[in-house]
């Protein structure tokens, strides 16, 4: 799954493609240090332990494991996700633009219209502009598919890791504390907007699920939620979200936050009768976003027209674009019904340990 970042659009366009001061590595970052790496040891065991107890798990589901390539002709289609870019030289001496992918998605789904029915992945992915305590430019995703399931099936797989990885201890982050063994909560993207933002996001888009900026921006107003004049929906959405709404997700338990608005949903599939909706939701943890499952879609036409909508914004608001998989489309045409989701991987351990930043639980950090 791309699966967002979660840089708010409007963070996401301020930030300059080369490093800022804060991602600079400083002496108390040299890892390889023998005093810091006996700080982090213990913490490096006990990914280790994680990844080996949900191995297990899989292996018991019958999940089968791959290893998608890393190099893609695109990295995805998402506007706020960042990728790097290289060139692959042939024999021939020719070059050819490819980029490092910023989820396995592409590769996981071609297997799955291939006839596998149950694989999941712990893949290296690569997001540029991205690092801090909770973001580093490399890092570990798990992603996995149930083929002829519902993607409700996947909320259930999370909450098992999720206890495997806690070993009975509850989850504590910046103040904000979080029980794995407790059943999780589940809530939609329209109740939380409504219960921590007075928002109704509903009335902000048609019957089709057309938005209108116009009206989220007023109900903004209304509510005291500051926004910059011209902003999109979905920017206006995602101040929302990371502002109101995302503060008040994992606490005391698990939160599941379900049925995102279609708009937001570039790779699901829209809920059977409201295409106002689509089959996404998210896992929070504290506060931290975990994971992001889907519905997949699995029509080539509307998903071509969901990349070419999705590469429009990002021209707009970066000046870029990444070109569409074709071949990726043209398997999707043999992709059965399924459900994926895509964890990441180094968070889970993080909150599982007790770290304070993601860099604490990666073997080798990026330099």
């Amino acid at each position: 799954m791309s699966r967002e970042t979660d840089q708010t659009p409007s963070q996401a366009a301020t930030l300059a493609p080369t490093a800022r001061a804060s991602d600079r590595r400083g002496p108390a970052d040299q890892w390889w240090q023998p005093s810091r790496h006996a700080d982090r040891r213990a913490l490096l065991l006990g990914r280790n332990r994680i990844q080996a107890q949900i191995r297990g798990w899989l292996a018991d589901q019958g999940f089968i494991e791959v290893d998608p390539a890393a190099l893609q002709v695109s990295p995805g289609n998402e506007a706020h996700l960042h990728a790097f870019r290289t060139t692959a030289i042939g024999d021939d001496g020719q070059g050819r633009e490819m980029y490092l992918h910023t989820s396995p998605e592409f590769a996981m789904k071609r297997l799955l219209a291939a006839g596998e029915t149950r694989i999941h992945a712990f893949s290296h992915v690569w997001r540029n502009r991205e690092r801090g305590p909770l973001h580093e430019p490399e890092f570990t995703m798990l992603e996995w598919y149930r083929v002829g399931e519902d993607y409700t099936r996947l909320m259930e797989d999370i909450a098992a890791w999720v206890r495997l990885a806690a070993d009975g201890r509850r989850f504590h982050f910046r103040g904000k504390d979080c029980d794995p063994a407790l059943p999780y909560q589940r809530i939609s993207v329209t109740e939380a907007f409504s219960r921590h933002a007075g928002i109704d996001l509903l009335a902000t888009m048609d019957a089709a699920g057309v938005t209108d900026a116009a009206a989220l921006a007023g109900q903004m107003d209304q509510a005291g939620i500051r926004h910059m004049p011209g902003e999109s929906w979905s920017d206006l959405f995602s101040r929302v979200l990371s502002e109101r709404v995302e503060p008040h997700l994992g606490m005391g338990q698990l939160t599941v936050l379900d049925l995102y608005p279609a708009s937001e949903a570039a790779l699901a599939r829209r809920v059977p009768g409201d295409p106002r909706l689509a089959e996404r939701f998210e896992v929070y943890a504290c506060g931290v976003e975990l994971a992001n499952g889907f519905g997949e879609l699995t029509d080539p036409a509307e998903q071509r027209l969901r990349f070419e909508e999705e590469m429009e914004i990002k021209a707009r608001l970066y000046g870029e674009r990444y070109p569409i998989d074709e071949d990726f489309l043209s398997a999707l045409s043999l992709m059965p019904p399924a459900a994926g989701c895509a964890l990441g991987f180094d968070r889970l351990v993080m909150l599982a340990m007790g770290a304070v930043r993601i860099s604490d639980v990666i073997w080798v950090p990026a330099g």
